[in-house]
């Protein structure tokens, strides 16, 4: 086999056959990674012959237009057709713009078009989607300084939650939080995960990105009495309360306990209008999650070997498949509860949306837009021709993970994407805004690049996979417009060149997390010289705490956990964040956010406090506050690189959502960061 054929290959297929890391140093693509990558995406390359049909594959899919195109509101439109056709423009509005294209730079080209939308182009003897984009995606209003909190769902509790934080909760909060000013409130994702296995809970590697996680649906959302009767029915009552006293989400049990009173509500539910025009207007999209809900738990609960819809019957594994259209008709109130459950969720996603923007929030409920989602699910089972199977997504080695990571999920293809016309995409886009005014895309980097990791394969064994990143943003940029959401974009970590300045362009706003902004020194940046077009936060779910940074309960669990080395003890660490300590609080006093000497290790309280202040008076567009720092907590959501060893995604919050920023010293600290904007 000849491997320049394959490195060939690859680059013309967006893979990086070369990579640097954090270092500079270069390193190549090895052809294992090559070739499952390509396998990825539908290209084959396990010998001469297989490289040349797939070769040929890729130019014929290059030929001519693709589904859907982008071009900017205002600008020349630019397509890579031959000539000067004639075209016919059918505009969303219902006008119809005929005309002859020109040439420009060996481009055809039309005239620019003012009103972004979806309008359809004929042109050649072609059919396409023209999506007109604006250059900015929806913005903060001019000369507001909008604050706001963060949230970890499942964490606030409420009377009657039955364990898990939920979105009536949710509604509380946002009230308590609209009364002191707030104007967003950032959520974790809400994805859908599998009700068939309530092990798996990571909101980071949901079942869909489509639909909604319905164990945060609100167990009286059909009424206190339709609730009252589902445990009577049960004799769940004692099991419920049980799970509502504990400090940590016990994610499995609590979900059997909330499927099975939603069961029974759904076994008595008589019907209703908003029900049936909600799984109407789902489509295919719901119709397809609550099939593979229902198989799911048909084939898994016979045989745990069939989790994976890749392992189940070949009569199941596409949704189109007859087999799956017979097990539909077969089972029709088993996919009916599935959809069921779907509409509560999203009754009560929309009701604490409402409720909070109805109290005065400018922005409302900000979504979490995981990266991926786990191959095995929903998902990937509805959208195989535009989700990668057989690699994983993760990060190169680095200075925090030498080794790698790789996460166990799996992203959209660039090519399934562009050959389908984004439709998946957009669709998982429209529903992160279906009821937000916000969406903040996690690892934002995978716009234009992911790190790949074949499966099985170690994670420093990977590649970049490039993506249509320039179609991607102006999708982004035309939805959020279209539904008045502004966007955030994670963009920590190794970053492509020139990222963060597309971002700015695109009006997508970054993070900028307390702990980062430092100078080259190690000293901290004044919050004044903060990005503008960003969003300033004091952490992040997988970073600690600002207590517990200050006291380095960070390190104290890496030790514990040996996640420094066997034997370490952490001495270097603690060393380096005692000289942090004290440079962040000077940099707080210079900042006016502190006063007086540096609190002792154990006093995280008067740090969180200083540290809201700090972050407050960044120059960014927004501020957020984690409920943990409002709280000043120690403890984090999540600890990086670990699973069943720490409580990642389980802590609750001390004291009801509805109250929990009432207390004496929460209120103060909030009160505080609110000032300061």
């Amino acid at each position: 086999m000849n491997d320049d054929d394959l490195r060939d290959l690859a680059r013309d297929a967006g893979i990086a056959v070369e990579w640097r890391d954090v270092n500079d140093k270069q390193h190549e693509v090895g052809p294992e990674a090559m070739r499952a990558i390509l396998a990825a995406l539908g290209l084959p390359a396990d010998g001469d012959a297989a490289i040349r049909e797939s070769r040929e594959r890729l130019r014929e899919s290059q030929r001519g237009l693709p589904p859907l195109c982008t071009a900017l509101a205002g600008r020349p439109v630019l397509l890579g057709l031959p000539g000067e056709p004639e075209f016919r423009l059918q505009m969303e509005n219902g006008e119809t713009r005929e005309g002859r294209a020109g040439q420009r730079d060996g481009l055809c080209t039309l005239p620019s078009v003012e009103e972004p939308g979806y309008h359809q182009l004929e042109i050649g003897g072609q059919r396409t989607v023209l999506a007109v984009c604006p250059r900015r995606g929806h913005a903060i209003a001019p000369g507001t300084r909008p604050w706001g909190l963060a949230v970890q769902l499942y964490s606030p509790r409420r009377t009657g939650d039955a364990g898990i934080g939920d979105f009536t909760g949710l509604a509380q909060l946002a009230g308590s939080a609209a009364r002191r000013g707030a104007d967003a409130i950032a959520i974790s994702p809400v994805h859908a995960q599998f009700s068939a296995d309530p092990e798996r809970f990571s909101p980071y590697a949901p079942s869909s990105r489509l639909f909604l996680n319905v164990l945060h649906a609100d167990p009286a959302s059909l009424g206190p009495e339709a609730l009252r009767a589902a445990l009577a029915s049960t004799g769940l009552a004692d099991e419920f309360a049980r799970l509502e006293s504990l400090d940590l989400v016990d994610w499995p049990a609590a979900a059997r306990l909330r499927l099975s009173l939603f069961r029974a509500m759904f076994d008595r539910f008589p019907g209703d209008a908003a029900f049936d025009r909600f799984r109407e207007e789902g489509g295919e999209a719901l119709e397809s999650h609550a099939r593979f809900e229902a198989l799911h738990a048909h084939l898994y609960g016979r045989d745990p070997a069939l989790w994976h819809w890749k392992d189940w019957p070949e009569e199941y594994r596409r949704p189109q498949a007859p087999g799956v259209e017979r097990f539909a008709g077969e089972h029709a109130k088993e996919v009916t509860f599935h959809a069921f459950l779907q509409w509560i969720a999203d009754c009560g996603l929309g009701a604490a949306q409402s409720a909070f923007k109805d109290a005065g929030a400018k922005i409302g409920l900000i979504a979490d837009l995981a990266v991926g989602t786990d191959g095995g699910g929903s998902h990937g089972w509805s959208r195989q021709g535009q989700i990668l199977s057989g690699v994983g997504v993760g990060a190169p080695p680095d200075i925090f993970s030498p080794l790698g990571q790789s996460w166990g999920i799996s992203a959209f293809s660039p090519r399934g994407l562009r050959d389908n016309g984004y439709t998946a995409f957009l669709e998982m886009l429209r529903a992160a805004m279906r009821h937000a005014g916000g969406v903040r895309i996690d690892h934002a980097m995978g716009l234009a690049r992911l790190w790949l990791v074949p499966q099985g394969g170690d994670a420093s064994e990977g590649a970049y996979l490039h993506f249509p990143v320039e179609d991607m943003m102006r999708l982004v940029s035309l939805e959020s417009q279209r539904h008045e959401a502004i966007v955030v974009g994670e963009d920590l970590g190794t970053l492509p060149e020139g990222f963060r300045d597309r971002l700015d362009e695109t009006g997508v706003m970054g993070l900028r997390v307390l702990y980062f902004e430092q100078a080259k020194d190690r000293s901290f940046t004044p919050p004044t010289t903060w990005s503008p077009g960003a969003v300033a936060v004091t952490t992040t779910h997988d970073l600690p705490t600002v207590a517990g940074w200050w006291r380095g309960r960070d390190i104290d669990w890496r030790v514990k956990l040996g996640l420094l080395g066997e034997g370490a003890d952490g001495a270097p660490q603690y060393a380096e964040r005692a000289e942090d300590r004290t440079r962040l609080w000077d940099a707080m006093c210079e900042s006016g956010a502190a006063e007086g000497p540096a609190p002792a290790e154990n006093d995280g309280a008067e740090v969180a406090t200083a540290a809201a202040r700090h972050v407050a008076s960044a120059a960014c567009a927004l501020a957020l506050l984690p409920l943990e720092d409002a709280l000043a907590l120690e403890e984090a959501p999540n600890l990086p690189g670990t699973t069943g060893d720490h409580p990642n995604w389980r802590r609750r919050l001390p004291g009801e959502a509805a109250t929990l920023l009432d207390e004496h010293d929460t209120a103060a600290r909030i009160a505080s960061f609110a000032q300061f904007r």
